[in-house]
């Protein structure tokens, strides 16, 4: 089969499109013929190898946590799933991935995969979702009635965090620059505030409950963010690399998210896709052939928006 991996860490030409060989499903596992996986910004940091200490890998790797294509082949255990179920799914980032034409997933990391969309589309759904969801309900808590603020709402993660807190009743206030700023709104962002031209703490006139933050900023920004919080809100990020600031003294709590794969959470994602309850947006669709040319636009910061990569048998 063909597949992307890299044999050493390093800038995007690592990436190599090679001939290996077809995996075997082992106890509890499926192969999956793939449709599609995505490219996810932490996958060019571990390729790049600033992620050795937290995610290890085995060289050579095959990049792509996202998942969604048709169940091929069943390993021992496995109950529920059937040879030609439409699934997806969310890998682990220290296995081989599925930026190839198969794919060994875990049976229990599996959802059936939306009915209305494309299959291939489906794949710009599980780590994203996930992360939003987590982030809204694992984490912050969110409750109808609250105030959010979600900063750097105009990228992937940042559009199903808008839908989901908008469906749980929520009040949203989203930061985007003007390319992405009516996406935002169309997603359901009460007020959308252009951080490119506008200071957001003084945009924001009223506390907040929730402070969810999704973009790079630096400590002084995100202080100042923070501190939009009222008492006893909380300050969720997806920047782990830079803690989210707490206040201990007015009971602010702070959470660095780490994303998990929740096969019944991304199945509650799906039925809300299939209820038309939530948009899966993609950017833009390439072939698993043309991946490195992804990573090579995301490491010099001109990627926009969801790439789904289709595998050569979609």
């Amino acid at each position: 089969m063909k597949a992307i991996r890299f044999h050493e860490f390093g800038d995007p030409d690592v990436l190599r499109y090679e001939d290996v060989d077809e995996p075997v499903p082992g106890d509890g596992q499926v192969r999956v013929r793939v449709a599609a996986t995505t490219f996810n910004g932490v996958e060019g940091n571990i390729r790049a190898g600033l992620m050795q200490g937290p995610m290890p890998l085995t060289m050579p790797h095959v990049p792509g946590v996202d998942v969604a294509g048709t169940v091929d082949a069943l390993g021992e255990g496995v109950h529920g799933l059937a040879v030609g179920d439409r699934v997806v799914g969310f890998l682990s980032f220290v296995v081989d991935g599925a930026s190839a034409e198969y794919v060994l997933v875990p049976a229990q990391s599996l959802a059936p995969a939306p009915t209305t969309i494309p299959l291939a589309d489906a794949a710009a759904l599980p780590v994203v979702g996930l992360t939003a969801w987590q982030a809204l309900f694992d984490h912050a808590e969110l409750k109808p009635g609250q105030r959010i603020l979600i900063n750097g709402a105009g990228g992937a993660v940042g559009g199903y965090a808008v839908q989901l807190a908008k469906a749980a009743g929520a009040y949203v206030i989203a930061t985007a620059s003007p390319h992405s700023s009516e996406q935002v709104r169309t997603a359901g962002a009460d007020e959308v505030i252009d951080h490119t031209s506008t200071e957001v703490p003084t945009a924001v006139t009223e506390p907040v409950d929730v402070l969810l933050n999704l973009a790079p900023i630096d400590p002084a920004q995100f202080t100042a963010l923070a501190a939009l919080v009222g008492d006893g809100g909380v300050v969720v990020s997806t920047t782990v690399w830079m803690p989210a600031p707490a206040d201990e003294g007015r009971g602010v709590r702070a959470i660095d998210l780490f994303v998990r794969s929740d096969a019944t959470q991304l199945a509650e994602l799906v039925a809300r896709v299939d209820r038309g309850e939530l948009t899966v947006d993609i950017g833009e669709r390439i072939a698993l052939a043309d991946l490195r040319s992804v990573h090579t636009r995301a490491a010099a910061g001109t990627l926009a928006g969801k790439v789904v990569v289709l595998a050569p048998s979609a």
